[in-house]
Formats: C-alpha cells, sequence, structure tokens
C-alpha cells in the first residue's frame, strides 16, 4: 500500500520531471534569467565570485549597431540572377565557353552560358541594377550597400555554411551570434539573447552546429524559435500548475542541480541546462508579448506579405524578428529554405523555377521589414544582412536544362541599417560573375565588418581555447570592408 506521504513525494519528482522535460526544450543553452542565478553571490562550487555571463556590456568602442538581423538565404542564391547585372551575357545562351568553375560537379574549364532568365531595372536615386525578382526589394537599394566580390573557401554546403555562421569550415567553432552574445550580453533578461527561425519545409545542412556555441560556454547559442503554432515548445504551463507551485519547482530543482553540478563547475552544458529552466519561466511573461503579432496593425500585416500564402511565413519571421530586436535581443537569423534540392535556393535544375518561387517568399516581407525599422528609427541601431554560403555559375551544370552549380569564386551579399552607407556596391566580378576579380573579401571581412559595426576590434574579441585567443575572424585576423561603412 503506498502512504500519503510516498504519493506526496512521488507526485513532487513526477512534476520535477515533466517540467525538467519540458522546460529543457525551450532553451537548453542560453542566458541566465536575472531572478535566478543572478541573485547568487558565489558559483556552484561556493566560493568563486558568481557573474552573469551573459548581462549586458558596452562595447569596447562607439558603436553604430545594437543588434543584427541575419537573412541567410540557404542553398545558394545566384548573385547573376539578382543583384550582379551582366549585361555583357544577354544573347549568349547555350553558348559554350572557356570559363573555369569549381561547384558539386567538381572542377571544369569549360561551359554552357544560361543566360539570366529575368530582366533588371535602375532603381533609387543610386541607380542601382536590380533583377525582377526582387521589385520591392529594388525600392530600398539607396539603403543598402552590396558587395559583389564576396569568397568562401569551400563551394559545398555543410563546409560553406558553418563557414559564414563561424568563419571555419569545420565545426566546432562559435557562430556570430554566439560571438554577439559573449562580446555585448543581452539587454532583455526574460528573452534569448540569440535567436534562430528555420524553414518550415526544413533545417538546413549540418543542422546546430550553424547555430552553436562551439568552444564558448553553452550559454551563448542560440534558442530556435518556430514559425507555425506555438513559436517556442513547451512554454506554456501545464493546467493546474500555480505561480507559486512552480516557484517551489524551480528552486527545488535548482537545490538538486546545484549539489549535482558543484563537483562538475566545468560543465558549462549542465550550467546551461540548470539557467534554461529559470529563462523558461521567465519567458512565459515575456515571450508571448514579444511574438504576438495580433498587436500589429492590418496595414502591417500586409506590408509583410502575411496575407500571402506564398511570403506569409517568411513575413511572419521578419516581423517577429523585427518585434525581437525592439525588445533587446541581440541576434536574429532567419533561413529562407531548408531541407533539400528545390525546397531552398539550390538551383541545380531550373532556375527560373527555384528562383521565381524563393523571391516569391521573400522579397515584399524584407522591404517590408527594412521600411518598418527605418519608419520606426530603428535601422539606425540594426544590422541586417542578406545573403547565402555562396553564389552560382554562369554555367550550366548539366549537359541539358538550366541549372546552376556552387560558385564561391564570387557572389553577392548586401548590408543595411547599423552604420552602413546606403546607395553604394563595392566588389566586381568579371563579365560572366564567374569569379571576384575587384576589390575581392572573403567572408571573414563580412564578419570583421558586423563586429566593427557593433562596437568591435574584430582582431581583438577573443575567447582563449586550445592555446590561441580563437577569434571569430581567426587567428591571422580580417580588417572590415571600409568602402561600405558609414
Amino acid at each position: 500500500m503506498t502512504t500519503n506521504n510516498e504519493f506526496c513525494r512521488r507526485t513532487r519528482r513526477q512534476a520535477l520531471w515533466e517540467m525538467g522535460c519540458g522546460f529543457t526544450g525551450t532553451a537548453l543553452a542560453t542566458m541566465l534569467g536575472d531572478s535566478f542565478l543572478g541573485t547568487q553571490k558565489v558559483a556552484a562550487d561556493g566560493k568563486t565570485a558568481w557573474e552573469n555571463p551573459l548581462a549586458p556590456k558596452q562595447p569596447p568602442l562607439p558603436a553604430k549597431a545594437k543588434s543584427v538581423i541575419f537573412l541567410y538565404m540557404y542553398g545558394g542564391p545566384s548573385h547573376i540572377d539578382t543583384f550582379d547585372y551582366k549585361p555583357a551575357m544577354k544573347g549568349m545562351d547555350n553558348k559554350s565557353i572557356e570559363v573555369k568553375t569549381f561547384g558539386r560537379g567538381g572542377h571544369k574549364n569549360k561551359g554552357r552560358i544560361v543566360e539570366p532568365r529575368w530582366d533588371f531595372k535602375q532603381y533609387g536615386e543610386c541607380g542601382k541594377w536590380v533583377s525582377d525578382l526582387f521589385p520591392n526589394l529594388g525600392t530600398c537599394v539607396d539603403d543598402i550597400a552590396f558587395i559583389h566580390s564576396m569568397t568562401a573557401d569551400s563551394p559545398i554546403h555543410g563546409s560553406a555554411m558553418l563557414q559564414m555562421n563561424s568563419g571555419r569550415i569545420l565545426s566546432g567553432s562559435p557562430c556570430l551570434g554566439s560571438w554577439v552574445n559573449y562580446g555585448l550580453g543581452t539587454v532583455n533578461q526574460n528573452l534569448p539573447g540569440f535567436v534562430v527561425m528555420l524553414d518550415p519545409r526544413g533545417g538546413p545542412i549540418s543542422g546546430a552546429k550553424n547555430w552553436s556555441s562551439g568552444f564558448m560556454p553553452a550559454h551563448y547559442q542560440a534558442t530556435v524559435m518556430k514559425s507555425n503554432g506555438s513559436p517556442i515548445l513547451n512554454l506554456k504551463p501545464q493546467a493546474g500548475m500555480t505561480d507559486a507551485l512552480q516557484r517551489d519547482l524551480l528552486d527545488t530543482m535548482r537545490k538538486y542541480n546545484e549539489q549535482h553540478q558543484a563537483a562538475r563547475i566545468e560543465n558549462t552544458d549542465l550550467a546551461a541546462r540548470i539557467s534554461s529552466y529559470e529563462l523558461a519561466y521567465q519567458m512565459q511573461a515575456a515571450a508571448p508579448d514579444a511574438v504576438d503579432l495580433s498587436k500589429e496593425d492590418a496595414r502591417t500585416i500586409d506590408d509583410y506579405g502575411m496575407n500571402d500564402e506564398k511570403s506569409k511565413t517568411f513575413g511572419k519571421q521578419c516581423l517577429m524578428a523585427r518585434r525581437l530586436v525592439e525588445r533587446g535581443v541581440r541576434c536574429v537569423q532567419i533561413y529562407s529554405g531548408g531541407a533539400h534540392n528545390d525546397d531552398n535556393w539550390d538551383a541545380h535544375n531550373d532556375i527560373a523555377v527555384n528562383h521565381n518561387l524563393h523571391a516569391a517568399e521573400t522579397d515584399k516581407p524584407i522591404a517590408a521589414l527594412l521600411k518598418d525599422l527605418k519608419q520606426r528609427g530603428m535601422l539606425d541601431s540594426t544590422l541586417v544582412v542578406w545573403g547565402g554560403e555562396f553564389g552560382r555559375q554562369p554555367t550550366a551544370e548539366y549537359e541539358k536544362g538550366t541549372g546552376r552549380d556552387h560558385n564561391a569564386y564570387g557572389f553577392t551579399m548586401w548590408m543595411a541599417g547599423g552604420g552602413i552607407k546606403g546607395g553604394v556596391s563595392v566588389g566586381k566580378t568579371d563579365e560572366l560573375g564567374a569569379a571576384a576579380v575587384e576589390n575581392r573579401y572573403h567572408v571573414k571581412n563580412l564578419h570583421a565588418t558586423i563586429l566593427d559595426r557593433l562596437g568591435f576590434d574584430p582582431n581583438h574579441l577573443t575567447y582563449f581555447f586550445g592555446g590561441l585567443d580563437q577569434k571569430l575572424v581567426g587567428v591571422e585576423g580580417a580588417e572590415p570592408i571600409h568602402q561600405v561603412l558609414a
């Protein structure tokens, strides 16, 4: 027979287990809440003075930007079909030429031209040529700096994505958002400092490695938010769970977890797991408001493309991103495209079918995001970055068809807001867009530019690991792209 005391103990253990399972899925490795570990005097060893690793910090240099929104076009959008105008390719369709390329299909010295399938028009006072794929974004060019001479070290998705996100082609290094959290902390202690939103069709290749904190403590990695349904799973308290009982459960869990951690003070995953419970508790009040789009007016909803089936998902993510940075979230990354083949920008078969789909999903929302930030006075302090892991080749991948292979020799990315000079284009690829030939810039230069605008010398923001002062830009360092700095 089970006694009342035994039943109560069992019920309490069950409640603790259920609470732990729910909350660990919400923010397994993210920031420390101010009412949990934030009130501690010492660390888990009982001796060392405790410091909140995600307390807000002032950057060492004057900052132009306070936060970053990275619009990641997974799969590799074609620069010559979007923003890198190549009039010399007109009339060259299917012509075989000598050109060096390197992509999924390996090294080639000859190929068949695939002429761009869209016309280009000039927009803005700067007269920037933009493809008909992006008529809405074309109206924003005077606020955008286009970098047409980007290069990367790999033409393979997995390694190229890791480099774009973490600076290296191998896994195990902190991503950009983790470096931002590490350097600046987070303004709002009731929300994650770093948020990732994935495409509902699936996550990118290499998965969570792209938003991992790598060799840094796990506090700095991202919280993933969904675009459909509840943005954060398991956040709502269970039925019948009062605030007082929940607080009691958290405090009890804290006691047992800290006892367990005392002999394992180097286990940052464990520390982050403990802190995730409290963050989830804090987020129950803050997160629903941050992602509650019912408070937005009808015009804003329409501007973001949420009344169109094609663009409503990405539009919702862009609007959520604005609301998050408005509330102090430091870094938001949104993925356009997921899974494989034409579910993302990886146009190996038919460039028109692929890019018509993804441009229609993103053009209106991105333009709305830029204009919304600007009219709210937030664009000056929010750095927006657009691009994928590489571009695409000017020649066909196969004997027949219009698919393009990967191109890491030269591609386009753009930046806006947050101390970036608008209405400029820097760098050039050759007349076919096969390779960067003027003012060549590496992914590290892009990262250096982002850190610079956030108030850091990119060559002095370091984290000691493996016997070296590690940097996002690599131990050898990198300079910002000075031509785009306002």
